[in-house]
């Protein structure tokens, strides 16, 4: 049900039945660890290329989902997916093997929460009995397409975030036990001018104020409903400007519980400048932590802003300037 000017009710209230986190190596020894499903030990993933290895992850990521749930690929209705690389190959390619009737999607690193939404809406509006919603990215693969291949060694700014390895699934249910989907924010997309590839927490912390705000303007709730709202990979650059133009607009959330997966993901001590970004740094974290947080009792509602860049490289080239997108979900024990 459309409420407000841009949000969805889900009155059925879709249940996220199982759901997984995987990651590569540097993900392991991040705070994280142990709420992923499989860590490899190697970027390769035992793969010729790293887009092979990122095709890997995200097809892991969803085979493990169905076997927590103890179901079957056939038994999936829809597969929706996205990625960064060109013509979102890794999804399309995992979807070949799945071979899972399949929506790609591109929001950029906000796919994840982009799928999960549209995947509710379908599963409320009674379209679909299961759909699997999920996203990756490979540091690597990302670096080499946006900005420079890694064994260039080129120098980055402390505005830079680091490229998550990995995948998460979510697997989305008619009925069944897990957290529930409740709502979703379609959001607008914003440019406030920003060119620099190296600065994208800048670029897409307007975008996360815009849907935020209109999350809590549609549904007309205030930020004290969630235990914890956490946007999708501003780093700590873009989380202090998102939480700075809230408070501007007048929209104070508590900052124990504001956050930032970008800003969870790995520890202190890891070279990751500015926090990691990807796809699959808002798919595992909710796939993984979040998630289990709450099926442990720990949380009981929470909000995810899947945050976008909507760049490419020939975008970049034609000097065009970054359009952002942000994409929130609520999803309550």
């Amino acid at each position: 049900m459309l409420k407000g000017n841009q949000s969805w009710i889900f009155e059925s209230k879709p249940v996220i039945i199982s759901s997984a986190a995987v990651g590569g190596p540097f993900e392991a020894k991040g705070n994280l660890a142990n709420d992923f499903d499989i860590l490899h030990e190697d970027t390769w993933i035992g793969q010729d290329s790293f887009e092979k290895a990122e095709k890997t992850l995200l097809q892991e990521a969803c085979e493990t989902a169905i076997h927590k749930a103890n179901m079957k690929k056939e038994d999936i209705t829809f597969f929706l997916s996205g990625d960064l690389m060109n013509q979102i190959i890794s999804s399309s390619f995992a979807a070949r093997s799945l071979g899972i009737p399949y929506l790609g999607i591109f929001g950029a690193c906000s796919s994840a929460i982009e799928g999960l939404a549209i995947g509710s809406q379908l599963i409320d509006s009674g379209a679909a009995n299961y759909i699997i919603a999920a996203a990756s990215s490979h540091n690597v693969a990302a670096e080499k397409l946006f900005r420079y291949p890694t064994e260039y060694g080129a120098q980055k700014p402390p505005t830079a975030q680091w490229t998550v390895t990995g995948a998460g699934a979510g697997l989305v249910a008619s009925k069944g036990t897990g957290p529930k989907v409740t709502s979703a924010t379609i959001g607008h997309v914003v440019d406030m001018g920003i060119t620099d590839p190296y600065n994208m927490g800048a670029a897409m912390a307007p975008a996360a104020v815009d849907t935020i705000e209109a999350h809590f303007r549609d549904l007309n709730i205030d930020p004290t409903y969630y235990d914890l709202i956490a946007t999708g990979d501003l780093g700590r650059v873009g989380h202090q400007i998102c939480a700075d133009l809230l408070t501007k607009h007048g929209l104070i959330i508590p900052k124990k519980t504001f956050t930032d997966c970008g800003l969870l993901i790995y520890k202190e001590d890891q070279p990751v400048f500015a926090g990691a970004s990807g796809c699959a740094c808002s798919a595992t974290v909710l796939h993984g932590h979040l998630l289990n947080r709450m099926k442990k009792g720990e949380l009981k509602r929470i909000l995810i802003i899947g945050t976008g860049a909507l760049l490419s490289p020939l975008s970049y080239q034609q000097k065009e300037s970054i359009p952002c997108i942000a994409h929130a979900v609520s999803i309550e024990m």
